[in-house]
């Protein structure tokens, strides 16, 4: 049985930790999301030891966690704006893969690894954490400007891509055989997924919400769509995709939806909780003593300029394009979670020992530090800013971590899709 003491104390820890230096990175003009993951990194194993990310319980909340943010996120996504910049974010994502891959590749193998080692740096490489550049980007005003949503849409195909290179690692490890019939279809899978949720949750989707809006039990709205995201992202693990993408997909299906703006408000009060801790585990999970190795330092050291690079040089593939490409090409660098699977993965499958593990951890952790106050420096915005988006709603919040102003705070929810009740003496 899990141990009931020990994870209320590292949740106390948490939502303590998280929110003190969440108000100091504010504080300093930095995201939120940077007091965070320091957070994260000082009550972990390798400082504090109060929070273990192992924990299946600690686990299951970052999941959660990741799931209602990556799910707010496609609640404000519209997929029209999407599709204008979709060549421009397929670009940016196939270049922003393929870089730092083949360079990953060639210089762990010049620095002595095996072909399976090199081959699970270079995955590893490939990714870009979906949630950690969209909770910056709206950190700083800037995600649903053009370039915010050419990362978006670029680091949904990049962790579909990841998923693909990674499904191709771990059957090399195991001794499988790799086909070009095997790699089409899992890229089939992966990118198959969400192109028919998106389709199908078109034409069955808004029915059953105004049937379920007429309940009247109080958080039946948003309670019911993040049942439907859950779902939805079970779907998308057992298709063969990722969970991530399947609560992103979700959000993008319920965004035109008039019941949005009711929905977001259920949804963004239990973000306040999940979300951080996600955030917090992934910090928890650096391990600074596999750092102590002089060549695991100087590996991590290489990773680290080829995963910066490699991801640099994508702001300058769109064309023609008159936006701000260091913005695009600075916010596609963070690896975050899904760069620490892939490590895991490896090191779990006996690809890599503890030393490469530390060298890829290492670039993991400085891509995810260096992005949100690069990216705050760029657009020259305190993080936090509240932009006056009141289309926004809760998300502002959420990823801000920073109280609106009074007027917003005031302000009743707006419903939309049929007539509520209205108080007495309440005027329309």
């Amino acid at each position: 049985m899990h141990e009931f003491g020990p994870l209320l104390l590292a949740l106390a820890a948490l939502i303590v930790g998280t929110k003190l230096f969440a108000e100091l990175a504010q504080r300093l003009r930095q995201p939120a999301v940077l007091g965070e993951l320091v957070a994260g990194v000082l009550l972990g194993k390798s400082v504090l030891g109060i929070i273990d990310p192992g924990d299946s319980a600690l686990s299951a909340m970052a999941e959660l966690g990741v799931l209602i943010l990556l799910f707010e996120i496609g609640l404000h996504t519209d997929l029209r704006s999407l599709r204008k910049v979709g060549m421009h974010a397929t670009t940016v994502a196939v270049v922003g893969v393929a870089t730092p891959f083949v360079i990953g590749y060639y210089a762990t193998r010049a620095l002595g690894f095996g072909m399976v080692e090199s081959l699970v740096a270079g995955a590893a490489l490939t990714a870009t954490s979906i949630g950690i550049s969209a909770r910056v980007l709206r950190d700083v005003g800037r995600l649903d400007t053009p370039e915010g949503q050419i990362v978006l849409g670029a680091a949904v195909l990049d962790d579909l891509i990841g998923l693909i290179i990674l499904s191709v690692v771990s059957g090399i490890v195991a001794g499988d055989a790799v086909t070009a019939i095997g790699v089409t279809r899992t890229a089939g899978l992966a990118l198959g997924f969400v192109a028919i949720a998106i389709v199908a949750g078109a034409y069955f989707v808004p029915p059953i919400f105004r049937v379920v809006e007429k309940l009247r039990t109080t958080g039946a709205l948003g309670l019911i769509a993040l049942a439907f995201a859950l779902a939805l992202a079970t779907i998308a693990e057992a298709s063969g995709s990722a969970m991530i993408v399947g609560a992103l997909a979700a959000g993008l299906v319920l965004h035109d939806t008039p019941q949005r703006g009711e929905i977001e408000a259920g949804i963004s009060q239990l973000g306040y909780f999940f979300v951080p801790i996600f955030f917090a585990t992934i910090g928890a999970s650096v391990d600074l003593t596999a750092l102590a190795d002089a060549r695991a330092l100087q590996v991590g050291l290489v990773l680290t300029v080829v995963g910066v690079l490699g991801k640099l040089v994508t702001g300058w593939v769109p064309r023609p394009f008159q936006g701000n490409r260091l913005l695009i090409g600075v916010a596609m660098i963070p690896r975050g979670e899904v760069g620490l699977i892939f490590a895991q993965v490896g090191l779990a499958a006996g690809a890599i020992a503890g030393g490469e593990f530390g060298a890829i951890m290492l670039m993991v952790v400085v891509t995810t530090l260096i992005t949100p106050p690069w990216l705050s420096a760029i657009v020259g915005v305190p993080a936090g800013t509240d932009r006056g988006d009141d289309s926004m709603g809760g998300l502002s919040e959420l990823v801000s971590g920073m109280r609106d102003t009074v007027r917003r705070a005031t302000r009743p929810v707006r419903r939309s899709g049929m007539d509520h009740p209205r108080e007495p003496g309440e005027r329309k």
